[in-house]
C-alpha cells in the first residue's frame, strides 16, 4: 500500500498543544521500515484542482498570501507564515495522488496528512484551508466509473466544511460520528450525522458503528473516503471519548471489512490526533495504516 509522506509536513508551523511537531516523522520512522507499506512524496496541488470545491476569489487570495487577519484566525495556523502555502499545497496533492492510487488499483491508498473537513467553499476554519476530503470527491466524479462516493467521517470532530460543501449533492452521500459536544459548535448538516455523548467508549461506539455499516451495506457506492482521525482515543485532550487502542483498531477493521466486501477502492485521509503524550497517538496511526495494508493486500 503506498502513503504519501513529506518534511514540511511537521515543520513547526502550528502551536504544538494542537499540531505535534513530532507526530508526523515519529509516524513516518515507524512506517517506512515496513514492506506492505511504500512511503512516497507527494505533489503539489493544482489552482484547477482545489477550485473543484472552493471559490476562485478565496484560493487565489489564499495563494497570493492575501487573507485577512480575520480569515487567519478563523483558520488558526499561528505564525502565519509563507512555508503554510507550500504545506497546503502538498498535503491537497497528497490525498489527490493517494485517490489515484486507490482507483489504479482498486485498493487501499492513504495519505498521512489531511482530512481536513473543517474548511468550507469560501474560508478556512480550525486550522483546514482547502477540504482535500472535497476536492477528491469531486475529482473522482470526473472518471466514467465513479458515480457514488461515499465520505465516512469518524474524526471525534464533525465535518462541518465537508457537510456543508455536499449538502444536496445528489452523488456524495457525508456521514459523520462524532463527538456532540466538540467543536464545532455550529454543526453543520451531513447526510447522516450521529452525535455521540461525552465520554463513550469502545462497547458504544463500535456497535453503532457497526450499525451504520450494516445500513450502508445496501447503498451504491463506487469509492469511500475515510477521515480516520484517531482523536477519539481516551488518551486525547481534545476528544471527549474514550475509545482504547484496541477499540480504535476495531472500528478500522470494520471499515475496512465492509469497503472489501463492498469491492471499492478506499482512499485514507489522517485527521486529528492530539494523545498526551503524543506517542499515543501515534501508535493508533500506526495501527490504522498496517490495517489499510493488510486489507489492500487481500484485494
Amino acid at each position: 500500500m503506498i502513503l504519501h509522506y513529506h518534511p514540511i509536513y511537521s515543520e513547526g508551523l502550528h502551536p504544538d498543544v494542537y499540531f505535534p511537531r513530532d507526530r508526523y516523522r515519529l509516524l513516518a520512522d515507524r512506517l517506512q521500515e515496513d514492506a506492505a507499506l511504500e512511503l512516497r512524496s507527494p505533489r503539489r496541488a493544482s489552482r484547477e484542482e482545489i477550485l473543484l470545491a472552493h471559490d476562485a476569489e478565496y484560493v487565489d487570495r489564499f495563494l497570493a498570501g492575501e487573507l485577512t487577519e480575520k480569515e487567519m484566525r478563523r483558520i488558526g495556523l499561528r505564525p502565519w507564515t509563507e512555508a503554510i502555502i507550500e504545506r497546503t499545497l502538498l498535503l491537497t496533492g497528497g490525498s489527490l495522488m493517494a485517490l489515484e492510487e486507490a482507483l489504479r488499483t482498486g485498493g487501499i491508498s492513504g495519505n498521512m496528512a489531511g482530512g481536513t473537513h473543517h474548511a468550507f467553499r469560501n474560508e478556512g476554519s480550525g486550522y483546514c484551508i482547502f477540504n482535500d476530503l472535497a476536492i477528491c470527491a469531486l475529482s473522482a466524479l470526473e472518471r466514467d466509473e465513479i458515480g457514488q462516493v461515499l465520505i465516512l467521517d469518524l474524526d471525534v470532530h464533525q465535518g462541518d466544511g465537508t457537510a456543508a460543501i455536499f449538502q444536496h449533492h445528489p452523488m456524495v452521500h457525508s456521514v459523520s460520528m462524532h463527538a456532540a459536544k466538540n467543536f464545532p459548535a455550529r454543526k453543520q448538516q451531513s447526510d447522516w450525522d450521529l452525535p455521540l455523548p461525552k465520554g463513550m467508549g469502545d462497547r458504544d461506539y463500535l456497535n453503532i458503528l457497526r450499525q451504520v455499516l450494516e445500513d450502508l451495506e445496501s447503498r451504491d457506492v463506487d469509492l469511500l473516503l475515510f477521515q480516520a482521525g484517531v482523536d477519539p482515543l481516551a488518551e486525547d485532550h481534545l476528544g471527549f471519548l474514550e475509545l482504547s487502542r484496541e477499540g480504535m483498531d476495531e472500528r478500522n477493521q470494520q471499515v475496512f471489512a465492509w469497503a472489501h466486501r463492498k469491492g471499492i477502492p478506499v482512499v485514507i485521509f489522517m485527521g486529528g490526533g492530539y494523545a498526551r503524550p503524543i506517542e499515543r497517538s501515534v501508535e493508533c496511526f500506526e495501527d490504522l495504516f498496517r490495517a489499510g495494508a493488510q486489507w489492500h493486500a487481500r484485494r
